[in-house]
C-alpha cells in the first residue's frame, strides 16, 4: 500500500504518521507506509490537528477547508483527504533529498 492515493473524486488521499512536540512542523519522510510529519504543536485539545490541518493546506496550496481530517484524531496514524487536488504528492519526497 502506497502512503497517498486518489479517489474516483480525484481527492487525493494521505496516510500520516504524525510526531508531537518537535522543534519545528517538517515533513521527515516515509515511516511505513505513511507519510512522516513532525508538528511542532502539541497533542493537546486537539492543538496537534489544526496544526496538521494548517501545515498541508499551505504545502498543498489549498484552502484549509479542504484538508480534511477523516480518521485517527486521537492518534499518531491519520488518513488526511485534500477535496480536489491536482498536487503531486510525491514532490514533497523530492523537495526532502534537495
Amino acid at each position: 500500500m502506497k502512503w497517498y492515493y486518489y479517489d474516483d473524486a480525484n481527492n487525493l488521499i494521505l496516510n500520516i504518521h504524525v510526531q508531537t512536540g518537535a522543534k519545528n512542523t517538517e515533513i521527515a519522510g516515509l515511516f511505513g507506509n505513511s507519510l512522516k510529519i513532525k508538528l511542532a504543536a502539541a497533542p493537546i485539545e486537539g492543538k496537534a490537528n489544526i496544526a496538521l490541518v494548517k501545515f498541508l493546506a499551505k504545502r498543498f496550496s489549498v484552502p484549509i477547508s479542504r484538508v480534511i481530517l477523516k480518521r485517527g484524531d486521537k492518534s499518531r496514524q491519520k488518513l488526511i483527504i485534500i477535496q480536489h487536488s491536482s498536487y503531486c504528492p510525491e514532490a514533497l519526497l523530492s523537495e526532502l533529498q534537495n
